[in-house]
This record gives C-alpha cells, structure tokens and sequence, in this order.
C-alpha cells in the first residue's frame, strides 16, 4: 500500500498551499502589468499577451488569500500584499470599462469581447471582498459598485436569480439563463458579507441558494440541472450535442451539485436554517454516488437525467470541491462516511491529479486518468479552486482546536 501524507492535517494541507503557489509565484506577475494566464505543465508561460477577466480575478483571490495565510516576518509576506495590489490596478485600469462594464477578454490593448458575464462580475466582487479581507481598505467601496451593478444589470426580480449574460454596451440581454453564475454569485456574496459584515449580502447569498437548491432543483428530480429559458424552466436540450462543452456543457454537473452543497453549509454556520445541511447532504450523495468512479478512481464530470454518465473525464477542480464539502459534512454531521470519502477524493488526486513534480494539479484527465495535453493552467485556471478547498478545510478545522 502507498503511504499517504496526513490529509486532514492543517499542516498537510498549508504545505500544499505553498507548493502550489510556488509553482505561479513570482513568475506570473506581469510587472507590465496584471498577470500571466497560460501555463504549460512544467511553468513555462505559452502566450504573454491573453489576459481573461475570470483569470485576473482569481489570482488576486490567491494572493490576497496567500497573504492573509502567510506568517508575519517572512519574505512573502509583502510581495504576496504587492501582487494583490497588483492585480486590483489591472482589474480597474484595464478590465474596468466606462460604463461599469469589464473587459471579458483582451489582448493587449485590443479589446476581444466586451461581453458582460455574470459570472465574470462575480468573480470580481470575490475579487474585491478577498482583498479588502486582506486589508486592502481602498477596495471596499469597490464591493458595493460591483453588488450595485449586478443588481442594476442582472438581477431578475420576479425569479429572484441573476441573469447571464448582457452585451458591451448593456443593450441587449441574452435568452440563456444559468445556475453557474448564480452560484459563484453566491459564493462571492458570502465573501462580501465576511469581509463586511453587511448582512444584505448574506441575506441575498441565501436566496440565490434557496431559489437554486430547493425551487429549481425541485424542477429536475432533487437535483440541480445547468441550464434554463428566460422563465427559469428547465432547458433539458442546451447543448445536448456537445455535452463536453467548455463552459456550458450538457448534463448534470456533480462538481457543481456539491460546490452547491459546500455553500449551503457555509450559509448555514453564518445562519442556521433547518433545509441547509439536509440538501447539502442530498446534493452531495446524489453527486458522489452517481459520478465516482469505481474502476479508475475520481468524480467523472458529468451524467445524463437518468444517471448515466455523459461526461467521464476527470477535471481537477471537482475533485477540490468535492473534498472540500467532504469535510464540512463530516464536521457538521459528525458522520464519519463523509471522511471516509475525503479521504479517498485525496487519495485519488495525490495519485493522478497533482504534479509532484513541477506543483499544481492538472486541469483534466481522461476517465482512465490519461492526460490530454500539456497545458495545466490556461485561462481560467489559477488553482483558484484548489487552494480555496484546502484554506476552507483549514478554518473548519481550526474550529475544533
């Protein structure tokens, strides 16, 4: 049998951290400006010039979350500080548009698509609540533009959920409505109320997630399906031909379903509500038993409405959710099954998923655990997901010293 390091251990999981981290920092820095967003699996940075709002966001996520971790007195400390501020100039001088927009993708200083994502403000509201947490105090005022511009723009009253996608110049809203950009929504209004303590924030964190959990998961069985029409029913056909779609792939999602479940149980520690930590536990065992994979290991990324896998490959930050939720469930149910699973998501990723080697984890493998390409971080991946799920089990566990 291999031998393990001690997975639960907060010192395991601050070692991880940094290995992580060690593989972007300092080399990702831009002092051009922002940060670089490409990365082939040994480091080396494959195109200087793309730079992609969801990336730019989550780097300063990382830093300002590095830089609350790290100990006072060390070397890191001020340059994890430096490239928060770092990332946030870059955020407002060049993502931030005129008319309150961001930049979705650019190019120098060519701008690609100015398209208005949800999503995309999301992650600069978790942007700016993670680094005024941090102690950058001019980014508060910044969490309350972003908040007032979702809920200028995007927010849909009768449904009470956020819609899509807008265009540049805030005209035209698209048909497609999603509950990906609801959730990070979520996540990212509890980030706004822990760095605020505003409870306007948490009060609308837990709607989005009662809306998602209980009245739109009602309409696909329990579970919580990826795409709806404009009325907020179910889209069972949104890309049925292309289930392995990148950003909007057809099926359900268990990455999602338990990210879900990880967020009700957040909510439920910040104000208990009796339907949190049940549908937490649902979600998550639904996701869990219809998508691990008990030949090669892992949570394969997606399955069809009767419970057939669609989707076998195996993406990185499914599993980093997925043994996130693991261990706020075996602390809230004192259930020991929900260890037993951490345990086996850790065991499955340090075997197949983490690159001993050069640090970080690979993005996807094949359902036999093969890679399929050499790029380990393109656009969109900072091990954003990777880090956040080790410093979330490091305070749930710093709760029980």
């Amino acid at each position: 049998m291999p031998v393990f390091p001690e997975f639960q251990s907060a010192l395991f999981l601050n070692q991880h951290i940094q290995s992580t981290m060690a593989f972007y920092h300092p080399h990702c820095i831009d002092k051009a400006g922002g940060f670089f967003q490409f990365f082939k699996d040994n480091g080396e940075i494959y195109d200087t010039d793309t730079r992609h709002l969801v990336s730019s966001t989550r780097f300063i996520f990382n830093y300002a979350k590095a830089y609350q971790a790290e100990p006072a007195q060390t070397d890191n400390k001020p340059a994890y500080l430096e490239a928060t501020r770092h990332g946030l100039r870059y955020l407002r001088e060049r993502h931030r548009r005129d008319n309150g927009g961001y930049v979705w993708l650019l190019n120098k200083d060519q701008n690609l698509d100015e398209t208005n994502h949800c999503y995309g403000l999301a992650f600069v509201l978790l942007a700016y609540a993670t680094a005024y947490k941090a102690g950058v105090e001019e980014a508060k005022p910044w969490i309350k533009e972003t908040f007032d511009l979702m809920e200028l723009h995007f927010w849909d009253s009768e449904f009470g959920l956020y819609k899509d996608e807008i265009s540049g110049d805030w005209q035209d809203v698209s048909n497609y409505r999603g509950q990906n950009a609801n959730m990070h929504s979520c996540e990212a209004l509890l980030a706004a109320y822990d760095a605020t303590q505003e409870v306007h924030y948490l009060e609308r964190a837990t709607l989005l997630a009662k809306h998602i959990c209980l009245r739109q998961a009602s309409l696909a069985g329990g579970e919580i399906w990826e795409h709806y029409t404009t009325d907020w029913q179910v889209d069972w056909d949104y890309n049925k031909e292309d289930p392995k779609h990148l950003f909007r792939p057809w099926g359900f999602q268990p990455g999602h379903q338990t990210e879900w479940a990880k967020l009700l149980l957040l909510i439920h520690q910040r104000s208990p509500i009796e339907w949190l930590v049940p549908t937490a536990k649902k979600l998550f065992d639904a996701a869990w038993d219809k998508s691990w994979d008990n030949t090669n290991g892992g949570l394969c990324y997606g399955y069809d409405p009767e419970g057939n896998i669609c989707d076998g490959d195996k993406y990185f930050w499914v599993q980093a959710e997925t043994f996130a939720t693991a261990a706020l469930l075996a602390l809230t149910t004192n259930e020991s099954q929900y260890w037993d699973k951490y345990q086996q998501i850790w065991q499955y990723s340090w075997t197949h998923m983490i690159d001993h080697q050069y640090g970080a984890w690979f993005r996807i493998l094949t359902q036999e655990n093969k890679a399929l390409d050499d790029c380990k971080s393109p656009a969109g991946k900072t091990d954003y997901h990777t880090m956040g799920a080790c410093y979330e089990v490091i305070e749930q566990l710093s709760k029980l010293a």
